[in-house]
């Protein structure tokens, strides 16, 4: 069932969610950014030395095998106290697992047989649009998240926005747009009506339209597209949310369909796209009034964006997991 979106208001005190203290971050020693930008992370966000997890990877390959992956996982896992409730991999590759994103096969599982029927429904999220906020603790998911090391400059400045997003974020809009592409518009039965939510200072804007250009308000954009236009002309607010329905948005380096990665380095805070084909099944990416309802309570960005996804096997989530405007 979906929070119903008038519910939002100024008197829900949000639950206080995943914190610095809770998240792991996972550096890759064979990549020397990953280990520049884990240092900047650490120290940016207070990450206790006790949640730092250095891996060994070599050649950044996209996809790795399934025993490549359990022994990875098996590595981390072992160096992770019960209270850490998520993990940031800092690195771009790799970031498929067969058919699965990385981030879902590490926080639900691998799953192999949906490889065989990549279009058929996966297995359903239990913490899709739950009110958790310990979902390590209460349903054995570990939520994770990758932070792209392929520009380190670039992902530097991510950090220090999502630092700038703990203040009250100004006047903002969110963006959901309805696009001439029908087949990559299926969620769209999903936006919030166009309307303002006052207490937040924010916009809600459900559009019939391609893309959007000199837009400097931006704290959620979602549209259905294999490519979105115009991206240079937009400002992302700090904490910004971003993506786009189309297959391969999580396949990082592929060219192809628009990159997720496109997202960030338009100034998105955190994006997601599926590394898979997944059909175009609403299930597999982003609730929009689930995503909106969530960080608007106060969830964190990798808690907003889990909870809205209910299929997320193939989806990869990325950017960083802590960003959280709205949480007073």
């Amino acid at each position: 069932m979906l929070f119903p979106f008038a519910q939002v208001h100024a008197q829900f005190v949000p639950p206080k969610g995943i914190s610095a203290a809770q998240l792991a971050l996972v550096i890759n020693d064979e990549e020397a950014n990953s280990v520049e930008l884990g240092e900047y992370y650490r120290k940016a966000h207070g990450i206790p030395a006790a949640n730092i997890v250095h891996v060994q990877i070599a050649n950044r390959p996209r996809k790795l095998a399934a025993e490549e992956f359990e022994a990875l996982k098996t590595k981390i896992d072992a160096k992770l106290g019960a209270d850490v409730q998520a993990v940031l991999m800092l690195w771009t590759a790799p970031y498929a697992v067969e058919c699965n994103s990385i981030t879902a096969a590490y926080t639900l599982g691998l799953d192999s047989a949906l490889c065989a029927k990549s279009c058929a429904p996966s297995k359903p999220s239990a913490y899709y649009n739950a009110a958790s906020t310990r979902p390590y603790s209460e349903l054995k998911m570990r939520l994770s998240m990758l932070l792209p090391t392929e520009n380190v400059g670039a992902s530097k400045a991510l950090i220090d926005r999502v630092v700038a997003s703990a203040n009250p974020p100004p006047a903002a809009s969110a963006y959901f747009l309805q696009t001439s592409d029908v087949a990559r518009s299926s969620r769209a039965r999903f936006f919030p009506r166009s309307m303002t939510v006052p207490q937040h200072n924010l916009t809600v804007k459900t559009l019939q339209a391609d893309s959007i250009e000199q837009v400097s308000d931006i704290m959620i954009y979602q549209t259905g597209l294999s490519s979105v236009a115009k991206l240079n002309t937009l400002k992302f607010l700090p904490g910004a949310l971003a993506d786009h329905l189309t297959s391969f948005g999580g396949d990082l380096l592929g060219e192809g369909q628009m990159s997720s990665l496109r997202w960030l380095e338009a100034g998105a805070t955190a994006s997601y796209g599926t590394v898979s084909e997944p059909c175009n099944h609403w299930q597999k990416f982003p609730n929009s009034t689930v995503l909106l309802s969530q960080y608007l309570r106060g969830a964190s960005a990798i808690e907003a964006y889990w909870k809205s996804v209910a299929w997320p096997a193939q989806g990869l989530f990325i950017g960083d997991p802590l960003a959280a405007p709205y949480r007073r």
